[in-house]
This record gives structure tokens, C-alpha cells and sequence, in this order.
């Protein structure tokens, strides 16, 4: 899994990460989806993975700081039980992530990003399961632990916490407050993932390292552009892009690790 860099590599990433980031800045979520699925197009699906840790951190740790220090220390010891659950989960993807053929792996992405915009989608409405309302039950140590291995789980495989950002959002929580809660659980898992994917191996060489940290700056600047275009990009046409493309990579995903293009 390494990671030869060419001119024409570096300035693919290099928009890929700013157009990411741009989404997150407009639509408020998508910075790691689309850019480990649209990478993963390119790159080898665990290489892409691997390569979007700094920048999700970096992003991250950016929306950590619209947080007060009171609010930074209410939040972490609400979702302790969560953020400690989701660490674990996390080892366990990236241990899985280590493991995994390429083929099934992008077959595995695929769907994720398909499941992704199923969920999000507002044309077809899907059946909806019994779910449980009462916020007291959600906001235990019980639940929320579960919810945290399940879905670290899943990112550390995957880059995709969309379950993580589901459960925070059942919360009675300010749109900011949201925000800077899913980025203080996000930091803490991405902090740990990239000493965990050092000890796995998963960064082969100093190259694809440096060629991460890199990446962290046109991924912090989309943000901040993507902030700014947000009032003037309705939200309707915000999901529509970001789900038609998260469609067209997912199909593509699935075809390639089927052998089919």
C-alpha cells in the first residue's frame, strides 16, 4: 500500500480534499465520505482510507475550536461513554481494515456510500423502523457504548460515521453545539487512529505521511470557502449534488471491485 506521488497525483488530492471540504463547509457533513469514496476511485480503497485520518483530524479539530472551554468540558463528560466506546470500535475497523482484499473492500465502500445516500435521501421514503424516542434512554452510558462500537466499527473500516452523527443529532443540541460535539468525538477517534495506524502498518512510508499532512490545508481551507457559499447554495441543491455524486462513486466502487469496470 504505498503511495507513488506524481504532479498530477498531488493536485488530484489536492482538489479532491478542497472540494470535500467545501461540501462540509456548505452542507455541514461530508468531508470524510466524499473524500475517502471520491480517493477511493483513484487509489487503492485502503490507501485512501488511511490517507484521509490527518485531514479529518485537522478538519475537525478546527470545528473543536468554535467550542467554549465550558461547553468543551459539559460535552465530554455527556459522551464520555460514547467516545470511549467508539475508540475501541475504531481498533477493531482499522484491525479489519488491515485484513481486507481490495476487491471486497471497494465492494464494501460502495455500499457504504450507497447506504449513505439511501439514508439521506428524501424522494423514496423507506420503511421506517421502531425506534426508540424517549432522549433519557438514549442519553445512557449503556446505549450510547453500544452505538459507540458499533460505529467505530464501521469508520475506522470505512471513514464513515454517519450512525456517530445520527445518534449525537437525537439530541436536544443547537446546530453548533452539534457541530462541536460530532468534531470533539471525530478528534478523539481520529487522534487515536493515526497512532493506530502507524502501529498497524498502514502508513508505509514517510511519503504517504507527509503527502496526509499535506492534505490537511486545502482541506481546512474548502471548509472555510464552503462556510461562505453556504448561504447562497440552497439546501436542496447542496444535497442533491453531494448525494448524486456519493451515487455515481458508489455505483463505480462496486462495479470495479466486481471486476465490471
Amino acid at each position: 500500500m504505498t503511495l507513488a506521488l506524481s504532479v498530477e497525483l498531488v493536485a488530484t488530492i489536492a482538489v479532491v480534499v478542497a472540494v470535500a471540504g467545501a461540501v462540509n463547509g456548505v452542507a455541514g457533513f461530508g468531508f470524510a465520505v466524499v473524500g475517502t469514496m471520491v480517493l477511493a476511485a483513484t487509489l487503492d480503497p485502503a490507501t485512501a482510507v488511511t490517507f484521509m485520518i490527518i485531514p479529518m483530524f485537522a478538519v475537525n479539530l478546527a470545528l473543536v475550536g468554535d467550542l467554549t472551554r465550558e461547553e468543551l468540558r459539559t460535552c465530554g463528560t455527556r459522551f464520555a461513554p460514547l467516545l470511549v466506546a467508539a475508540l475501541v470500535g475504531t481498533l477493531l475497523g482499522m484491525a479489519l481494515l488491515d485484513r481486507l482484499p481490495e476487491a471486497p473492500l471497494r465492494i464494501l465502500l460502495g455500499f457504504v456510500s450507497l447506504g449513505f445516500v439511501a439514508t439521506n435521501q428524501h424522494a423514496v421514503p423507506l420503511p421506517s423502523l421502531p425506534v426508540v424516542s424517549e432522549r433519557e434512554f438514549a442519553d445512557t452510558p449503556l446505549v450510547m457504548a453500544i452505538v459507540g462500537v458499533v460505529s467505530g466499527v464501521l469508520f475506522g473500516a470505512t471513514n464513515v460515521g454517519v450512525q456517530l452523527v445520527a445518534f449525537v443529532r437525537s439530541f436536544d443540541l443547537s446546530h453548533g453545539l452539534f457541530v462541536g460535539v460530532v468534531a470533539l468525538v471525530f478528534v478523539g477517534i481520529n487522534g487515536l487512529r493515526v497512532g493506530a495506524a502507524g502501529a498497524l502498518g498502514l502508513y508505509p512510508d514517510l511519503g504517504l505521511v507527509l503527502a496526509s499532512v499535506a492534505a490537511a490545508v486545502p482541506a481546512v481551507a474548502g471548509v472555510a470557502v464552503g462556510k461562505r457559499l453556504r448561504k447562497r447554495v440552497s439546501e436542496r441543491l447542496r444535497r442533491a449534488v453531494v448525494l448524486g455524486l456519493l451515487t455515481i462513486i458508489g455505483v463505480r466502487l462496486i462495479l470495479g471491485g466486481a471486476g465490471l469496470a
